[in-house]
């Protein structure tokens, strides 16, 4: 797993279509997946978290120490502190 690179998560998921899943590492309840279009992508005030933004007002933020795992379809990153990983998976259209 690497680090989260601004650069490569822009290319990946501005403008994409993309299925958001939120889980943590016991598998246990989590929410429902949702489906979003990621308007955005940028770093919060403080440069602790990368913030996806759906619209120009809600976004979901992912700590930026996260380890990151990627493919053309989907991107993932894992938060050792809270134990969550966010994946987001491209939809076809």
């Amino acid at each position: 797993m690497a680090s989260i690179s601004l650069d490569d998560v822009k290319r990946f998921a501005e403008g994409a279509k993309v299925e958001i899943f939120i889980h943590d590492q016991e598998g246990s309840d989590q929410a429902p997946a949702v489906k979003k279009t990621i308007k955005k992508v940028q770093l919060c005030p403080d440069s602790t978290h990368l913030r996806f933004y759906f619209d120009d007002f809600y976004f979901l933020a992912v700590p930026l120490a996260s380890d990151v795992s990627w493919s053309n379809e989907q991107w993932a990153a894992f938060d050792s502190e809270s134990g969550l990983t966010y994946t987001f998976k491209k939809v076809q259209v």
